[in-house]
């Protein structure tokens, strides 16, 4: 090994997937099985990466706990079967993705995880839709931890790494992350290509605009870390 250990963190849906229709097409389920109208694809799109409950408290919070329960069945349903038939065209990979995992991985002091807020189910068949398995050392998911943008899945990524929090990055295109990695004390960059507009991504160190530029700004924010 050459230096001390480095962890990069991604966020999955907006970040490392593109899975706005999938989501946008489970919403538009949920809704309808409560006989709701559905909310526009701005406000949908504006709570990916939080937890499934949460997500619906926020879309429809005037109504009851037991209404969010059916919905929320409703959009695992839907967003189940859709996965079922379109396999990994459901969510394709952003351009760039595996070609920058591929050389992070093969820097021997740099580990790599997932913090998102999509279920254990759903990440698990994901990684193995995209052959993504052996990038990840730690898989961290909603249904272990609270919403983002609490610090719970980070704090755990490190405990597991054991990587200092100043040797640690959170990529994600949301404000939920830059939160998210604020909270747990460690760096973010964000991505300009997701659901969130850049701007909102107002905690990041850095943000970017293409996923091959994510190894250097890597190198700017740890060029002094010598933990």
């Amino acid at each position: 090994m050459s230096g001390p250990l480095r962890l990069v963190l991604f966020d999955v849906d907006g970040t490392l997937v593109d899975s706005q229709e999938g989501i946008l097409g489970a919403m538009s389920a949920a809704f309808g099985a409560a006989g709701l109208a559905v909310p526009s694809r701005e406000a949908v799109l504006g709570i990916v990466g939080l937890s499934l409950p949460l997500a619906m408290q926020r879309l429809a919070p005037e109504q009851p706990g037991a209404v969010h329960k059916r919905m929320e069945e409703a959009y695992r349903t839907a967003y189940f079967q859709q996965r079922e038939t379109l396999g990994a065209v459901h969510s394709p990979l952003y351009p760039g993705v595996l070609e920058v995992l591929e050389k992070l991985h093969a820097v021997p002091e740099i580990l790599m995880g997932v913090a998102t807020g999509k279920s254990q189910r759903g990440l698990d068949a994901l990684i193995e839709a995209h052959g993504l398995g052996r990038y990840f050392v730690t898989r961290q998911c909603a249904d272990h931890h609270p919403s983002k943008p609490h610090p719970s899945m980070i704090e755990v990524a490190l405990a597991e790494t054991g990587v200092a929090p100043e040797a640690a990055v959170m990529v994600g295109d949301t404000a939920f992350d830059m939160e998210m990695a604020a909270a747990a004390g460690i760096a973010a960059v964000g991505v300009g290509w997701g659901y969130h507009r850049p701007e909102m991504l107002t905690g990041a160190r850095r943000v970017i605009d293409r996923f091959e530029a994510l190894p250097a700004a890597l190198d700017e924010i740890w060029k002094d870390v010598t933990v």
